[in-house]
C-alpha cells in the first residue's frame, strides 16, 4: 500500500496587484483551492485599502483597520504567498513578471489588478508637494499625518484638490466635514476643476444635490482653472501669474493606467489592457486583466469598484480554467449601477435611472454594503485538520491534542533539554560554533538550517542566511565560506529550477553583502521547504565566547524580541499585516556591524534564537558562573507581540523553553512569556564591562545602528531577576 504524499507543484498562479477582484479571488481559492497550483499575489503593500469606505475614513467615520484588507492574512488563507513588491514589466515570451526588488516570478495564468494611478503626477513638483488619490494606502498615511500635525502643532490646514468629478467632490465634503468636527472648523478646504462645470459624469438631479452640499459645508469651487506647477505655497495657475495657496494638495483628476504597461507587449486601448469577454488579454496566452486597468473590448464601462467586485467569481473560475485545461466562462457587465456618494457626514446621494435620493437613509445603505463586503476578509478561516486512519499507535492522539501545528523558523528547533540530553552536552559546552583546529590556525564552524513558515523561497533564503551567519557574528567573527543545504518541496521539474533560482537570489543578496563566497552545497527534495547553510570563518585573534561575562558588566540587545508569537499569531491567521511586515524587517537586518563594534568590548556574547532571550542569557550566566539583573522596562519588543501574547498565542518551542523558568524571577505576565519567546534571527546579546558601555553606545549611534541596555550582570548562582527598574546600590539607568 502506498503512502499518501503531498501533492506537487505543476503550474504557478501570479495574482499582480491587491485590487478588490483579487482580494475576492484569493478568499474564493482558500474556500476552493486547486490542488498543484501554487499561488503568489503580488503588492507593494501588506494591506489593500477599499475604495468605497474611503471617504468615510476621511470623515473619521472609520477608523484605518476598518478601511484595510489584510493580506497578510488572506495569503495564509489561501496558502498563497504574499510578495511586498511592484511590477515594473512582464516578458510575456518568457512568462515572467519583472519586479522592482525581488527577483523574477515565471506563471503559467497571470492576472492583473492593478488599478489606476493620476496624470497629474507629472506636474512639474508633484513628487514633492502633491499626494494622489490613489493608491489609497499612501494618501491614507498623508491625510492622517495632517490631521496629526493639525492638532499636535496647530498647523491651520488649507487644502485644494484638483479635479471637480465623484472623486473629487466626496473627499472635498469628507475633508471639510473632518476639519469642522475635529479642529473646530479650522481650516479651509478649495475644489479646482479644469473645465467650466463639476461632477459631469452624474445626473443632474445628484449634481444638484452635491453643489448644495458643497456651498453648505463651505467648500470653495474654482472653475477653469488648470494647474501648471505645485511647490510649497501651493498651486500655480497655468497661466504661471496666479497662485493658489496650500499645504496639502490633493489629486484627484486625471486617472491614467501605469506607464510601464507600454512596455510589455500586451494590447492596450489608450494604455489600458484590452481583454475579451472571458476577461483575458487579447493576443497574450495564460494572461487576464480586471478592475481598473483593465478595458472591456466587448462592453466598454466606466472606472469604478463595482464592476471588479462582479469580475471577481468569473475571473476565479477562468483561472481555475485556465490551469487545468477547461473552458472559461463569459463575463457580462451590467449596464447601469448604483452610486452612493458620500456627502461627508453621515448622508449620501444616490445616482442611477435620474433618481437623486439623498438622507442619512442612503448612508446607513452604503454603510451596510460596505461593510458586508469587508465582512468577507475579516476573522479567521478554519484551515484543513489531519485526518487519522482508523487505527493509530497508542500517543498518536494525545500528541495531536497536545501540540498545534508546528511553527516554522526557529519555532521548530529541538528543544534545548532534549538536544542537550541527546548530544551528551552540558549547557556549559554549548557554544554557539564550533571552534576546530591548532590555535595557531583555527577555524569557526556552525551550521543551521530553517524550516519553512513562508512559502516565499526568495525571502525565506535570506532569512536563512541571517540566521545561519548569526552564530559568526556571536563569536564576533566574519563569515567566510558558506555551503548550501536546500531541501525542495514536490515540484515539477520545471518548477525546480524556478525555485532554487529563487533560493539563490536571495542567498547571495545576503551572503554577497557579508564578505563570504557560497562554495558549495546539496539540493534534495523533501516533504517541504527547508533551507540551510553551513558557515566557516577563521577564529582571528579574539574570540568572544559564553563564558565570559563578570560582575558589573552592562548587557546589552541589538534586536527587539517577540519574533516567535508574531510568526505564530500569523500562521493562525490573527495577526495585523504591519506588525508581521515589521517582523519581517528585524529578521532581516544584518548584525556585521553590531557584531564588529560589540567584538571589542564584550567578555560574552551569545545570538538570541530559538532558546529565547531567557535561555540564551542563561547560557551565558551558566558558563560564566554568575547571575543577571534585567530591567523589564529596557527589553525591546516588537510591535504586537505583546497584544498576541496577552491572548495566550505562543509558538510551539515555547513551553519546552519554560522548563528552566524556575531560574527567572519575575512578575508572570505577557513580558515574562516573551522572554521565553524563540527568536528567528534574533539580536546579539552581549555583556559589555561598564567602563567601555559609553563607547559602545556611541559607536552604534555613528553606525545608526540600535542597541538597548537591559540590564546588568551581579555576582552569584545563574539566576535571571527581572524588575522595572535598575536598584542595585545605587546604579542608575543607562539609556538606550
Amino acid at each position: 500500500m502506498q503512502a499518501s504524499r503531498p501533492l506537487p507543484i505543476t503550474r504557478d498562479l501570479v495574482l499582480l496587484g491587491g485590487g478588490h477582484a483579487h482580494a475576492l479571488v484569493l478568499r474564493k481559492w482558500a474556500m476552493t483551492p486547486l490542488p498543484g497550483a501554487q499561488v503568489t499575489i503580488v503588492n507593494p503593500q501588506v494591506k489593500a485599502p477599499y475604495t468605497g469606505m474611503l471617504p468615510g475614513f476621511v470623515a473619521g467615520h472609520y477608523d484605518r483597520d476598518e478601511l484595510d484588507i489584510d493580506l497578510v492574512r488572506l495569503a495564509r488563507q489561501a496558502n498563497a504567498r504574499l510578495v511586498i513588491d511592484h511590477a515594473i514589466g512582464i516578458d510575456l515570451e518568457r512568462k515572467t513578471v519583472q519586479l522592482g526588488a525581488s527577483p523574477d516570478l515565471a506563471y503559467d495564468a497571470l492576472s492583473i489588478d492593478i488599478g489606476i494611478t493620476s496624470r497629474l503626477i507629472d506636474l512639474p513638483g508633484a513628487d514633492k508637494h502633491l499626494v494622489p488619490a490613489k493608491p489609497l494606502g499612501t494618501f491614507s498615511i498623508a491625510w492622517d499625518t495632517l490631521i496629526e500635525r493639525a492638532k499636535t502643532t496647530g498647523l491651520t490646514p488649507d487644502i485644494a484638490i484638483l479635479g471637480g468629478g465623484v472623486a473629487g467632490v466626496e473627499l472635498a465634503l469628507a475633508m471639510a466635514y473632518r476639519l469642522k468636527t475635529e479642529l473646530a472648523g479650522d481650516g479651509r478646504v478649495r475644489l479646482i476643476e479644469a473645465g467650466d462645470s463639476i461632477l459631469g459624469e452624474l445626473r443632474p438631479r445628484a449634481r444638484n444635490v452635491l453643489a448644495n452640499e458643497l456651498a453648505r459645508s463651505n467648500v470653495d469651487v474654482i472653475l477653469s482653472t488648470k494647474a501648471s506647477k505645485v511647490s510649497e505655497q501651493g498651486i500655480h495657475i497655468a497661466s504661471g501669474t496666479q497662485l493658489v495657496e496650500a499645504n496639502f494638495v490633493v489629486s484627484a483628476a486625471g486617472a491614467k493606467p501605469h506607464d510601464w504597461l507600454e512596455q510589455t507587449g500586451l494590447s492596450l486601448n489608450d494604455g489600458y489592457i484590452a481583454v475579451d469577454e472571458h476577461l483575458k488579454a487579447i493576443g497574450a496566452p495564460g494572461v487576464y486583466a480586471v478592475g481598473d486597468c483593465a478595458y472591456l473590448t466587448q462592453a466598454p464601462r466606466p472606472k469604478a469598484g463595482v464592476f471588479a467586485v462582479r469580475q471577481a467569481p468569473i475571473l476565479f473560475d477562468n483561472l481555475h480554467a485556465e490551469l487545468s485545461s477547461r473552458q472559461p466562462k463569459s463575463y457580462k457587465p451590467q449596464k447601469d449601477y448604483l452610486k452612493l456618494i458620500s456627502t461627508g457626514r453621515r448622508s449620501a446621494v444616490t445616482d442611477k435611472w435620474g433618481v437623486g435620493l439623498s438622507g442619512d437613509w442612503v448612508w446607513r445603505l452604503k454603510d451596510r454594503i460596505d461593510r458586508k463586503f469587508m465582512n468577507q476578509f475579516r476573522g479567521v478561516m478554519d484551515m484543513p485538520s489531519t485526518q487519522l486512519p482508523p487505527k493509530v499507535a497508542d500517543g498518536v492522539s494525545e500528541y495531536l491534542q497536545q501540540h498545534e501545528s508546528p511553527c516554522g523558523g526557529c519555532g521548530a528547533k529541538l528543544a534545548q533539554a532534549p538536544l542537550t540530553r541527546g548530544l551528551g552536552f552540558s549547557s556549559k559546552s554549548m557554544e554557539d560554533a564550533a571552534i576546530i583546529g591548532p590555535a595557531d590556525h583555527a577555524r569557526i564552524l556552525s551550521t543551521d538550517h530553517l524550516r519553512a513558515f513562508n512559502s516565499d523561497p526568495y525571502l525565506l533564503a535570506k532569512i536563512a542566511a541571517i540566521h545561519a551567519l548569526g552564530d559568526m557574528w556571536a563569536m564576533g567573527t566574519a563569515p567566510e565560506a558558506i555551503l548550501s543545504h536546500i531541501i525542495l518541496p514536490p515540484l515539477a521539474s520545471e518548477k525546480q529550477a524556478n525555485m532554487l533560482r529563487e533560493v539563490m537570489a536571495g542567498t547571495h543578496e545576503i551572503v554577497d553583502a557579508s564578505g563570504a563566497k557560497i562554495v558549495g552545497g546539496h539540493t534534495s527534495s523533501g516533504a517541504e521547504l527547508t533551507i540551510g547553510f553551513t558557515v566557516s570563518a577563521p577564529a582571528g585573534c579574539k574570540i568572544v565566547r559564553q563564558n565570559g561575562a563578570q560582575d558589573g558588566d552592562v548587557i546589552v540587545l541589538t534586536k527587539p524580541i517577540g519574533t516567535g508569537v508574531l510568526l505564530a499569531a500569523e500562521m493562525r491567521q490573527v495577526a495585523d499585516g504591519d506588525h508581521y511586515l515589521a517582523t519581517i524587517e528585524s529578521m532581516l537586518r544584518s548584525q556585521a556591524t553590531a557584531s564588529t563594534v560589540l567584538a571589542k568590548a564584550a567578555t560574552a556574547m551569545t545570538d538570541v534564537t530559538g532558546f529565547g532571550l531567557a535561555g540564551h542569557l542563561l547560557n551565558i550566566l551558566v558558563a560564566s558562573g554568575v547571575a543577571a539583573h534585567i530591567d523589564a522596562q529596557n527589553i525591546p519588543v516588537l510591535n504586537g507581540a505583546i497584544q498576541y501574547a496577552e491572548t495566550g498565542i505562543r509558538s510551539t518551542l515555547w513551553s519546552s523553553n519554560t522548563t528552566q523558568i524556575d531560574r527567572v524571577d519575575m512578575s508572570d505576565g505577557a513580558l515574562k512569556d516573551l522572554f521565553f519567546d524563540p527568536q528567528t534571527c534574533g539580536g546579539l546579546l552581549a555583556t559589555i564591562p561598564e567602563t567601555q558601555i559609553i563607547r559602545v553606545l556611541a559607536e552604534f549611534a555613528e553606525h545608526d545602528e540600535p542597541i538597548w541596555t537591559i540590564g546588568y550582570i551581579k555576582a552569584g548562582s545563574p539566576m535571571i531577576d527581572i524588575r522595572d527598574r535598575y536598584s542595585a546600590s545605587g546604579r542608575k539607568r543607562l539609556g538606550n
